[in-house]
């Protein structure tokens, strides 16, 4: 019998590998716009085909663990997410072809996230799973993290397609170690009296309390999501304020935002920990705050030193991401195993449905604003920031409303 903390540890390192290919594609954003002639709006619509793909993938994956169990179908669809990702890497070569590969990559990609926090919620006990989860969630930071740095290197070295390649074979090594790591590990479908997983669904949106901590995710989907798509190119820009651009101002803006990345992982451990502590939606709240704070603060920042620049860019990476494992866990603490998977699948048609639609609006606004020219494109970077914001500000207002609700002594023991 494998012991919980080798357990975790294995399941976390899978994670740092399949998350490699997650961020490949905004990594390489800005010497992608050159070579292949984007606009602004084009690339966040690239970026919003893999959050499309994605949300559809956890949505069908959601039913699935709930039919087939979820070591079944993490191991299962641990394999396309490997194909997919190199055909990404190897075969774009322009909007449509990426637009289009970049959407399939997200397609077979979700396998690797809800089935894993199912893995983790029915291994944990409760008092422990908000520490756990934010270990899990955490190991995609890193992940992100790792293919940032890579890309920093690569595309300076080697060029853009060296740096998604290298990024795609992340998911091969994941999906090996996860077939060895799960080996021992029993595969549970919990029962249901449901033939039809509509009914499943059905009771999920029922479910106030559920729906709340669903609704509150969606909003920070959006500003999380955003925020990541955009943040290497934003500190590229800033790097570049003044002076030249190129390829060794987009590489060092990589390297930083991989930075923030690395540190972020403070922001998934530390939240789940407090939340154990002090309780869900106490914790939520300040994330989301601060969080916040951020967004309406950090595109306006663009003429102000780099070393400010990248501080407030490492408090945004922290404080987006440190609620991240605390609505997946009160999730398992509010809704029955038997329709989780449903919970799961609603959750992320609507959050990564949120979230793909952010990058998108982030570059019409940039878009929008740039064509102006002089002053006004430097202010359109605070604008396509705010819009992230503007989005977000929902998500503290669903949360107090949880915390109202009676059924939230349902979470962290009592603790809300």
């Amino acid at each position: 019998m494998v012991s919980d903390g080798r357990w975790i540890a294995s399941l976390c390192l899978a994670r740092v590998g399949f998350a490699l290919i997650f961020v490949a594609y905004s990594a390489s954003l800005g010497l992608l716009k050159q070579d292949w002639g984007l606009s602004s709006a084009q690339a966040g619509l690239i970026q919003s085909a893999w959050h499309v793909g994605y949300l559809v993938s956890l949505f069908a994956i959601g039913f699935l663990a709930d039919r087939y169990g979820a070591k079944r179908t993490f191991l299962a669809t641990s394999v396309v997410a490997c194909a997919s990702g190199l055909a990404f890497a190897l075969f774009a070569d322009g909007f449509v072809s990426a637009l289009l590969l970049h959407g399939l990559a997200g397609l077979c990609s979700g396998g690797s996230y809800t089935p894993g926090m199912t893995l983790v919620a029915e291994r944990f006990p409760a008092v422990r799973r908000g520490r756990v989860m934010g270990y899990f969630l955490a190991a995609a930071s890193l992940g992100y993290a790792l293919s940032l740095w890579l890309s920093s290197v690569l595309v300076v070295t080697s060029g853009w397609r060296a740096a998604l390649v290298a990024c795609a074979l992340g998911p091969v090594a994941a999906s090996l170690l996860s077939f060895w790591a799960l080996r021992s590990t029993r595969n549970v479908v919990h029962p249901s009296g449901y033939s039809n997983p509509l009914r499943a669904l059905a009771e999920v949106w029922r479910n106030k309390p559920a729906m709340l901590a669903v609704w509150a995710y969606v909003f920070h989907s959006w500003e999380l999501l955003g925020m990541w798509a955009w943040l290497p190119t934003y500190l590229g820009v800033v790097l570049a304020y003044g002076g030249e651009g190129g390829t060794g101002m987009a590489g060092l803006g990589i390297a930083f935002a991989a930075l923030t990345y690395l540190i972020s992982m403070v922001g998934s451990i530390g939240g789940g920990v407090l939340s154990d502590r002090w309780g869900r939606t106490a914790v939520i709240l300040l994330m989301s705050l601060a969080s916040l704070i951020c967004s309406f603060s950090f595109g306006w920042l663009i003429a102000a030193p780099a070393w400010i620049v990248i501080a407030v860019a490492i408090a945004y990476n922290l404080t987006a991401i440190g609620d991240s494992s605390i609505y997946s866990t009160a999730l398992t603490e509010l809704v029955p195993g038997h329709c989780l998977g449903a919970a799961w699948a609603l959750r992320s048609v609507l959050g990564f449905g949120a979230g793909a639609i952010s990058p998108w609006v982030f570059g019409l606004v940039l878009d929008l604003g740039q064509g102006a020219g002089g002053a006004r494109a430097d202010a359109a970077w605070g604008w396509a920031w705010t819009a992230l914001g503007l989005g977000a500000m929902l998500g503290p207002i669903a949360t107090l409303r949880l915390r109202a609700l009676r059924e939230s002594v349902q979470m962290a023991g009592g603790r809300r």
